[in-house]
């Protein structure tokens, strides 16, 4: 990625918020998609794909059988009825795994199993059910009970799924198992995926502790910094650095300028981005060119930083509540990290929900809301009794979605369609 700095300074205070699609789109405008790099199919697991995959053989491979029982002539048994059977004299035994062509003369039918390819000759596969004796009376003869309903009955063709040289995934989607699996057995090998952007987790606060420290008054947990954790890994990135600093710039500037050896894409710092007296991201930055410190009209998440030094690593630097956390990921670094891997969606998926509770909202501010929902009744109520309150950790526990309210809705009502991203 290319360096270059932003202007400086920026909207904060009291003066005029950005809203979250221009922000996001200042975001975005920042990011460099990472480039590709060959691997084997079984290591690219997760990867987002930089090149289609094409398909080095049809699928399926051969003509083969839907179902276990007999590979027959249609003209043979087309007449066939409990009435008047017709019987067959069995020829040959194909189980799975077996190259056998037997050759079918009128008459004639071959015993075989789901998978196994199918006879030249053949032209329907008659189930074991539609038989007399079924699989305990399947050599030697058989007696068709019913006709199959057409030809090609029960037989899987050769590339009716896909045919070689067809793409499998296309460029921009993430190799997932179902991805991975149609590739695999699609005969391919290698693809190329761009690789995994690389993250430094920064959590500032003179008052954190290390996760399952004692708390005691004046001192939390830092939460935040496993929270960031596992949603970039969700989001398909590494975690390379994990720290907790002060509340002092200094230790800003120096866990910045380690993580810039080690060699990250991106900084997620939390908390010392607002207009307090003690704000060590604004005070390590501010004024220097490289991240800007602006208000989006959001809430939570209103204060916001976001730059790129000129190592090419791009700068977040997000609320220090959880629940701000939470949405500024969500809102602004996934869809980042996303678009660094090239991929083709970067949002979570959004649908439209019934509010089954009614809650407040804030003014002028577009609002994300840890929420529950019901999927199979499509309804949404806030997560936490206590509301939208930046600071209420516990209620992401229970949240499935964000509720998204627009800035101009001073209260929601039970009834009222609602916006819902799904994070889960």
């Amino acid at each position: 990625m290319s360096g270059g700095g932003m202007s400086g300074g920026g909207m904060s205070g009291g003066g005029s918020r950005r809203t979250v699609e221009e922000q996001l789109a200042r975001v975005l405008d920042a990011v460099q998609a990472l480039p590709g790099e060959p691997r084997a199919i079984r290591d690219a697991a997760s990867r987002t794909l930089a090149e289609p995959a094409t398909a080095a053989h049809d699928i399926p491979l051969f003509d083969n059988s839907a179902m276990d029982g007999f590979a027959v002539r249609f003209a043979d048994v087309a007449a066939a009825s409990a009435d008047s059977p017709t019987t067959l004299r069995v020829i040959a035994d194909l189980p799975a795994g077996v190259s056998d062509d037997p050759p079918l003369g009128p008459g004639e039918a071959a015993r075989i199993m789901t998978g196994s390819p199918a006879p030249s000759a053949a032209d329907a596969i008659v189930p074991f059910e539609d038989t007399a004796g079924g699989l305990a009376d399947s050599l030697g003869e058989v007696q068709v009970l019913r006709a199959p309903a057409a030809v090609g009955a029960f037989i899987r063709r050769r590339g009716a799924d896909l045919r070689a040289g067809d793409d499998v995934v296309l460029a921009g989607e993430r190799l997932g198992a179902f991805q991975l699996s149609a590739a695999v057995a699609a005969g391919v090998e290698r693809v190329s995926v761009t690789r995994a952007p690389r993250v430094a987790v920064v959590s500032t606060g003179s008052e954190l502790l290390a996760p399952g420290d004692p708390a005691s008054r004046g001192r939390i947990p830092d939460s935040n910094g496993p929270l960031l954790e596992l949603l970039i890994a969700d989001a398909d990135a590494e975690v390379v650095l994990v720290a907790r600093v002060a509340d002092d710039a200094d230790a800003v500037r120096a866990v910045t300028a380690t993580a810039v050896e080690r060699g990250v894409d991106v900084i997620v710092f939390t908390g010392g981005v607002s207009a307090g007296a003690y704000e060590p991201v604004r005070g390590a930055f501010d004024g220097r060119g490289a991240v800007e410190f602006t208000s989006v009209a959001m809430q939570p998440g209103k204060p916001q930083a976001f730059g790129a030094l000129e190592s090419g690593a791009l700068v977040f630097g997000l609320p220090g509540n959880p629940v701000s956390v939470a949405v500024s990921f969500e809102v602004f670094v996934r869809p980042a990290l996303l678009a660094m891997q090239g991929r083709t969606e970067i949002h979570r998926p959004r649908a439209s929900f019934t509010a089954d509770a009614a809650w407040t909202t804030p003014p002028g501010r577009r609002q994300y809301l840890p929420a529950v929902v019901d999927l199979a009744a499509r309804t949404v109520r806030p997560a936490t009794a206590g509301g939208s309150g930046s600071h209420l950790a516990g209620g992401l526990a229970r949240a499935r979605a964000f509720a998204i309210v627009p800035a101009d809705v001073e209260a929601v009502a039970v009834g009222d369609a609602i916006d819902v991203m799904l994070v889960e």
